[in-house]
């Protein structure tokens, strides 16, 4: 079942990278640091797959799910870049070499491209940037099993070693070097969000220390400007700071997310936009350099104001979906699903139960007790402690900051019941169950398929909620929002 709200946040940061590359309007990046965002989220998806599987299984699977996108966009792109003159560039920054093509196949460094056709290559150092977090995710992984919030703020305190000393590397290992410091905090804060680390952390401390991030970001851009003025972009050490303070803060929060059900073109908006996550962002910066020439073609590209604004948009947005029913099914390919044309529909399947609040913890456990937990695994609540202590009411109030996903894995631990279908992610919770046996605190389960209390009153046994697995949206996904929503 999916997390709705990881999927919203991660559909606004793919909206904010379009508007940016369109409009270039540098106070989005402080608005929404939509990188930052979409390396949190895989970072989390990462963490609930190392949790479940080897680590090399799961370095394959993401690689598997980044590479076919790629591989169709120099298919198409490379060809065209050939046959408009790049190999005669010479005074290119990235002159043709047949070595370097390599790049497009495996994205260890930037894939090469004309000038010319900048728009098609500049964005592909994302997935550069991802490929190496994905590959160095297991040991950075076992690094914060180990060391916990100190590996959240080891990519910055390399950073201030890179700044102090003026260390540097080859250009194209330097790049990757610098976007890994610039991001690492946020990739490895999402492991804090999947185990539930980053939800025991008291609103009152998360708070203040993403505030005194957040002010020592802009102090340093103010002194720090690049060419445009107040754009986090120009300035790494801003970026990475407001970024991760950005992170903290809506990763800690965990809303209802009920709502979204209700506003259909919105919620199919969002469902599309986590299925061709990829496509979606390998595409978008094509579709912008195309839209005033297609503006002039149909006599349109005199416009201003307002209506300069929402005609580009439209526009760019129009021919982003066209890459999508063109080029989409490439996402469904790499995650072995069959091809879809347009994947938008509900986020679950017909007969799936609907989306569930996040659900309280039992209240027996007296340092939670009506608390909501973020992270799949919740690896602070143990069956053996709030499941089987003396019972008490559920809360029904939702208590706020608090309230970010369930632990249901332990209650179905402590009643024998299967939990299900493995999702290989995060998610919200079930919702608090009215069932009677939810409340039981010695509960066993006879052959006879009924729950029994230690009173003697019995009731028949409820089978656990099934779980429904959606077409896992893809590797931007990173979770708890789920995917292996995209493995």
């Amino acid at each position: 079942m999916r997390n709705r709200y990881l999927d919203l946040l991660r559909a606004a940061a793919i909206v904010r990278v379009i508007v940016y590359h369109l409009f270039g309007w540098p106070w989005l990046s402080i608005l929404l640091p939509a990188m930052g965002i979409m390396f949190a989220l895989a970072g989390s998806l990462t963490a609930a797959s190392l949790e479940k599987r080897a680590a090399g299984q799961v370095v394959m699977s993401r690689v598997r799910r980044l590479l076919p996108p790629l591989w169709l966009l120099g298919l198409v792109a490379v060809p065209v870049m050939l046959a408009a003159g790049w190999a005669t560039e010479t005074d290119s920054d990235h002159p043709f070499s047949i070595g370097r093509l390599f790049f497009w196949l495996l994205p260890i460094a930037d894939p090469p491209g004309s000038d010319r056709a900048i728009d098609v290559w500049e964005p592909l150092w994302y997935l550069r940037a991802y490929l190496w977090f994905v590959l160095l995710s297991p040991v950075l992984y076992a690094l914060y099993r180990r060391i916990g919030w100190g590996a959240v703020a080891a990519p910055l305190l390399l950073m201030g070693f890179l700044d102090l000393t003026g260390f540097s590397l080859p250009e194209t290992a330097d790049a990757a070097l610098w976007d890994f410091v610039t991001y690492g905090a946020c990739w490895i804060a999402g492991f804090a969000h999947h185990d539930g680390r980053l939800a025991r952390v008291k609103p009152w401390a998360t708070v203040p220390v993403a505030a005194v991030m957040g002010a020592v970001a802009l102090w340093w851009l103010n002194g720090h400007q690049g060419e445009d003025p107040w754009d986090l972009n120009d300035v790494a050490e801003s970026q990475a700071l407001w970024s991760l303070a950005f992170v903290l803060l809506v990763l800690r929060w965990q809303p209802s997310m009920a709502w979204l059900a209700r506003i259909r073109p919105l919620d199919g908006a969002v469902t599309l936009l986590n299925a061709r996550a990829v496509t979606v962002y390998l595409w978008h910066n094509i579709a912008i350099a195309a839209v005033w020439p297609v503006l002039t073609l149909i006599a349109l590209d005199d416009l201003e104001g307002d209506l300069a604004i929402v005609v580009d948009f439209g526009v760019a947005l129009a021919l982003t979906l066209v890459a999508v029913l063109c080029f989409g099914w490439a996402e469904d390919l790499a995650a072995r699903r069959s091809p879809r044309l347009w994947p938008a529909g509900s986020a679950r399947r017909k007969g799936d139960p609907p989306t569930p609040e996040p659900a309280l913890v039992p209240a027996g456990d007296p340092a939670r007790g009506g608390l909501r937990l973020s992270g799949a695994s919740a690896d602070g609540l143990r069956a053996g402690g709030a499941l089987n202590a003396a019972p008490a009411p559920r809360l029904a109030a939702d208590p706020g900051p608090e309230a970010v996903a369930a632990a249901p894995a332990a209650r179905h631990a402590a009643l024998g019941e299967d939990p299900g279908r493995d999702l290989g992610m995060p998610v919200a919770g079930r919702p608090a169950a009215h069932h009677p046996a939810d409340n039981l605190a010695a509960a066993h389960r006879p052959a006879g398929g009924e729950v029994v209390d230690q009173a003697g009153r019995s009731w028949p046994a409820r089978p656990a909620p099934a779980d429904s697995l959606d077409g896992e949206p893809d590797w931007f996904r990173g979770r708890r929002a789920g995917v292996d929503q995209p493995e």
